[in-house]
């Protein structure tokens, strides 16, 4: 019982953290906005429910063109997942493929960071990330025979 907490407290923690990063990459993306918070809220939901799932398929499926373009395709396809948001999410605007790649790649900066900022080495949400315990490890130390 105590892991479907944990679970569900990291999945609400991405979620906000999402939700944010979506929040402020409509106001910094022409042509990437939102009608009520209700909308904004629903389409971080559904942009992090195709990121888990319809992400890894697509990857998948396009690995040939992720290596012939040295990774840059991936950013493509994370702007058709943003892309895709408005026909599910009523509200919720992209106006064309460029505010859905800009936008794609600034939720992706914004979420990595505050992912960073708010999560410790131990899986742990932390306001900071300044760790005071310094583990010593305790050993032997072998010495020669000369």
């Amino acid at each position: 019982m105590v892991r479907v907490g944990c679970v569900m407290r990291h999945f609400v923690f991405r979620w906000a953290i999402t939700t944010v990063a979506v929040m402020v990459a409509a106001v910094f993306i022409h042509g990437l906005r939102y009608d009520s918070v209700g909308s904004l809220i629903g389409a971080a939901l559904l942009l992090g429910i195709l990121n888990a799932f319809v992400r890894p398929v697509l990857l998948l499926l396009s690995a040939p063109l992720i290596l012939l373009t040295l990774g840059f395709f991936i950013l493509v396809v994370n702007g058709l997942m943003l892309l895709w948001i408005p026909s599910f999410v009523s509200g919720f605007h992209v106006d064309n493929f460029a505010s859905a790649f800009w936008g794609a790649i600034l939720i992706g900066i914004l979420s990595w960071f505050l992912s960073a900022f708010f999560r410790g080495s131990d899986g742990r949400v932390h306001v900071l990330t300044h760790h005071t315990q310094v583990k010593r490890v305790q050993g032997r130390v072998v010495r020669s025979s000369r």
